[in-house]
């Protein structure tokens, strides 16, 4: 999905990952699930690009469902994988936080497990290799994508702000659509580790005055950080 001449979208409202084209090659943020990779070199190609043209991808945390093709790239193709240090382990297979009941409607859960399986999720590679971020970086990438602590979904989740295409890429500081229940709309992710500090975080995003905001599930907003981030946080005392 094009959603700007140098913005595209891979996957769908259940998982999703996205990069970013310029004259200097192509960002890769996020890597969903390992059936996507088709999706990635399909989309490139409908611009006249191809895998040869990405420079590097950049995980906003290691969960299974946001590295699905990582591995590939960097094994075949040499793409550097960035990730904070925080989240290297997890991106490597290592153990994450329990956490708290989730809430679920069985329709979406069932959704949302479907759509792993059918692009590979049960079969997914863990990195062996990252090249570990700090936060607070620029990284000479195409883009120059500048990397945003939001400590919260997990110890190592970031935000990338891309200037150029007014996007800040989220992962799953927030979501659209929750996987669980369906419900759409800016609100916090399920699965987190410790939701107030993630809510607290959620407050970097707002600096970067971005019209975009694009997560790792649901639909792009377009309509402003500060509204969604607004929008987060009133569905957050409703819960």
């Amino acid at each position: 999905m094009e959603l700007t001449p140098s913005l595209h979208r891979i996957g769908n409202d259940v998982v999703a990952a996205y990069f970013v084209v310029t004259p200097a090659g192509v960002t890769v943020i996020d890597a969903g699930l390992p059936g996507l990779h088709a999706e990635l070199v399909a989309e490139l190609a409908l611009i006249g690009r191809s895998l040869a043209d990405v420079k590097g991808l950049i995980l906003t945390h290691g969960d299974g469902d946001h590295i699905g093709f990582a591995e590939r790239l960097r094994r075949e193709h040499g793409v550097p994988v960035f990730i904070h240090a925080g989240d290297a382990a997890r991106a490597k297979g290592g153990a994450k936080p329990k956490n708290a009941k989730q809430q679920m409607r069985l329709g979406a859960l069932l959704g949302f497990v479907a759509y792993t399986l059918r692009k590979g999720g049960a079969k997914t590679t863990w990195l062996t290799e990252v090249v570990e971020l700090q936060g607070g970086e620029t990284l000479d990438l195409p883009g120059s994508p500048q990397i945003i602590p939001m400590p919260g979904h997990s110890e190592g989740s970031i935000a990338v702000f891309v200037p150029g295409v007014d996007a800040v890429f989220v992962g799953d500081a927030l979501t659209t659509r929750h996987v669980l229940t369906g419900a759409v709309g800016p609100a916090p992710a399920p699965f987190t580790d410790e939701p107030e500090q993630a809510l607290d975080s959620l407050s970097a995003l707002v600096e970067t005055r971005a019209t975009w905001v694009l997560p790792g599930h649901g639909a792009p907003w377009s309509g402003g950080v500060a509204a969604a981030v607004e929008a987060v946080r009133a569905a957050a005392r409703r819960c």
